[in-house]
């Protein structure tokens, strides 16, 4: 039997200044750019994208526009996980149609989720461009997809895990790898 190893990757500050600096970088790539909206992807993202978009109207005065969306249909392996997916609701209040979307994820691994998301979105009309932001770039893609906002790369084994927790819905924000000792 093996022991798992838990590591804290980014505490409570850290992740507080990181997405301080993702916002910071969107302010800058979009400066000019009125037609940027946020999407989340439920769960963990959908978090992430309502704060950046209050970190934008606090620190660079910019309403953008937050949205959530659920990708559990377009799963691949939707039929292997139990008795179906378990879909939650999407909440687009706005028209996607000529918008640059940052999507927004929690963690980056496979690809397979943003391939989801970007199949999703693709079904609620024809975006001028989609974009990834996420908080944790772990590796091992399956998928050729990279994300353009990064707050962290890191390189890890495939039976690793990270988990990203956030005050909203987790009662504290950290970021934590698993691994096997």
């Amino acid at each position: 039997m093996s022991d798992k190893a838990t590591r804290v990757l980014l505490d409570s500050g850290e992740m507080s200044r990181t997405l301080d600096d993702l916002a910071g970088q969107l302010a800058r790539n979009h400066n000019s750019n009125n037609s940027l909206v946020l999407i989340g992807i439920r769960t963990g993202g959908a978090f992430l994208a309502r704060r950046l978009q209050g970190l934008l109207a606090k620190n660079f005065s910019r309403q953008v526009p937050c949205g959530v969306i659920d990708i559990n249909l377009y799963r691949d392996d939707w039929t292997r996980i139990g008795n179906g997916p378990r879909v939650g609701r999407t909440e687009i209040p706005f028209s996607i149609d000529d918008k640059d979307v940052l999507l927004v994820d929690d963690v980056l691994y496979t690809g397979r989720t943003i391939r989801a998301a970007m199949d999703a979105i693709i079904d609620l009309g024809r975006p001028r461009r989609v974009e990834l932001l996420v908080l944790v770039d772990r590796g091992h893609r399956e998928l050729p997809i990279r994300a353009d906002f990064v707050g962290l790369n890191m390189e890890t084994a495939r039976d690793d895990l990270v988990n990203v927790y956030v005050q909203e819905h987790d009662g504290r924000d950290e970021v934590t790898l698993i691994s096997a000792a």
